[in-house]
């Protein structure tokens, strides 16, 4: 306690005495315009206390926050440019968001899918693949923990590059990166239908058949997990058209949507005297929102169908336990 308070007194000294100077009279613990330490008011036995819990706020504030930026998460992040030309890096997600102009809570991808716009960049999710869009280039983070290898390294790369079966091959390039991504979600969407599909069809039809004198408890559970699975594809494709509405409701967020119409000024005058790109990109969206709309039409029906079969199946469980 005593080293304490001669310290202190040391400290706070006037600028012309030997080892003093004005370092305590710039301290948040003087009194404003009187060069009067707080401390000077508190009784004497605490005032070693007072700066002890000054001075420990202050090192653990600034320990904290030397913590948060250690511990930013760190993006592995696939860069593929117009080519379709892939580079590989890893970035703190800190320096990505304030290299890409955005801010932190961008890159948060809180929803499972969802498209927006901020300071001329699109930020997409669809399901567990995160991207961002610029004029330029197309990031996809956390591509290791995706098991996309053959989307990303394959398909992706020749899309871009104009090689693949895109309809947006002479837009520019941000229209080519969306409709990619857009293409990839519906054929996983899609690809989950055709499995479910024949399953559930080849359930029902063993479990409502009348010739059968007794009931497979192992296709029943095979059709509860089917319908369970049947109901977040109908999540999934209802979030999908929800959100492509969403823009196509406004006007404003489709714009917003090509980029190269900001920043080209070529791409700016086609746009004004010829190609619309607006229009363009809400043809663009209007697709795969009906391609979206056929998938739950198809599974709405699989659905109708499970729905109607429970009375039949009901009956055959009956006739069962009777004849038991």
């Amino acid at each position: 306690m005593l080293r304490s308070v001669l310290l202190l007194r040391a400290l706070s000294r006037p600028r012309g005495w030997p080892g003093g100077g004005p370092l305590l009279r710039d301290a948040p613990g003087l009194l404003l315009g009187q060069g009067r330490p707080l401390w000077a008011a508190a009784p004497p036995g605490s005032r070693g206390l007072y700066w002890a819990g000054k001075l420990y706020r202050h090192f653990t504030t600034e320990a904290s926050q030397a913590t948060l930026a250690s511990v930013s998460p760190v993006f592995a992040v696939m860069k593929l440019d117009k080519e379709g030309n892939a580079t590989f890096f890893e970035k703190k997600k800190t320096e990505l968001y304030q290299e890409l102009g955005l801010q932190a809570r961008d890159l948060r991808f809180q929803h499972l899918m969802s498209i927006a716009t901020r300071n001329n960049r699109i930020i997409m999710r669809m399901e567990f693949l995160k991207a961002v869009i610029t004029p330029e280039f197309l990031l996809i983070l956390d591509y290791r923990n995706l098991n996309l290898e053959h989307w990303l390294f394959t398909e992706l790369t020749s899309q871009l590059s104009g090689e693949g079966q895109l309809v947006t091959y002479s837009l520019p390039f941000e229209f080519r990166a969306i409709e990619a991504i857009l293409q990839y979600r519906i054929s996983r969407l899609q690809g989950r239908l055709n499995t479910l599909q024949p399953q559930i069809l080849e359930t029902l039809e063993a479990l409502v058949d009348p010739k059968l004198l007794s009931v497979d408890r192992s296709k029943l559970h095979i059709l509860l997990q089917n319908g369970k699975s049947l109901s977040e594809l109908e999540t999934d494709l209802k979030v999908f058209k929800e959100t492509i509405l969403e823009i196509l409701d406004e006007e404003e967020l489709i714009e917003e949507l090509c980029l190269s119409k900001w920043t080209d000024p070529q791409v700016f005058e086609e746009s004004t005297s010829g190609i619309d790109h607006a229009e363009e990109m809400e043809l663009l969206l209007e697709n795969y929102y009906r391609q979206a709309e056929d998938l739950a039409n198809e599974a709405r029906e699989l659905r109708v169908l499970i729905d109607d079969s429970e009375s039949i199946i009901f009956i055959n469980l009956d006739r069962y336990f009777f004849l038991l």
